[in-house]
């Protein structure tokens, strides 16, 4: 019997030590959240592109336009597997910086992935679509592993900015995310934006009103970037 008890507490003590570094290793990461990247460090960073359909992608390109290329390498633009267009609009971006460094190509890579839910969809049947979609996502996170995540405000983001979260957390890959939201969002943030705002998954948070900064203060206003 006292055998017995012996091993419960034993059980109980390694519990509560994996219950407590867990919430250490969150504490952790919720405070380097929104640390700079380190400016002295020349070593590319591989990073992950999210576009939408529509203005998403056209501001996400916008984006991607004023980076400094070299730093910002391998880059993986990814979209919704029913969104043709937006891998094509990047691979237009990146056919133009070949020309501007006199055929010297950077690595550029185009994927798709699931969408949760499409327009119409029954929310019955949008359960199964997303444990797929998030399926998908982790494993295209495990496949690239990126240093660097920039997203706008499409729904396929928050699956990929969420285990990007969780791979720092258990110490697999720090990503660091980048989220600007909509010029469309004037007001109040998108439903992706606030969920990454309030859950403080985003390290750097970018509106482009300077009402909005004003109502979330942690983000910051960089003004129109269209």
């Amino acid at each position: 019997m006292e055998t017995a008890d012996g091993s419960l507490f034993l059980v109980l003590v390694i519990i509560i030590s994996l219950v407590f570094s867990a919430v250490a290793r969150i504490f952790y990461v919720l405070y380097r959240t929104g640390k700079p990247l380190r400016a002295d460090s020349l070593k590319p960073l591989s990073t992950l592109i999210v576009l939408g359909s529509g203005g998403h992608t056209a501001e996400m390109i916008n984006v991607v336009a004023l980076l400094q290329k070299d730093r910002f390498t391998p880059r993986f633009y990814i979209a919704a597997a029913t969104d043709k267009m937006s891998l094509q609009k990047a691979c237009v971006l990146e056919d133009s910086l070949v020309d501007m460094h006199q055929g010297k190509r950077v690595s550029a890579k185009y994927m798709q992935i699931y969408r949760s839910r499409e327009v119409g969809q029954s929310y019955l049947t949008s359960i199964w679509t997303t444990l797929l979609a998030v399926a998908h996502a982790l494993w295209i996170m495990i496949k690239i592993r990126p240093e660097v995540v920039l997203c706008n405000g499409p729904g396929t983001c928050i699956p990929l900015c969420v285990i990007a979260f969780l791979f720092k957390v258990v110490g697999i890959t720090w990503s660091s995310i980048f989220y600007v939201e909509s010029i469309a969002r004037v007001q109040r943030l998108s439903l992706s934006g606030l969920l990454l705002y309030k859950l403080r998954i985003a390290d750097q948070f970018f509106v482009q009103w300077p009402q909005l900064q004003s109502k979330y203060r942690r983000a910051q206003y960089v003004g129109c970037l269209m």
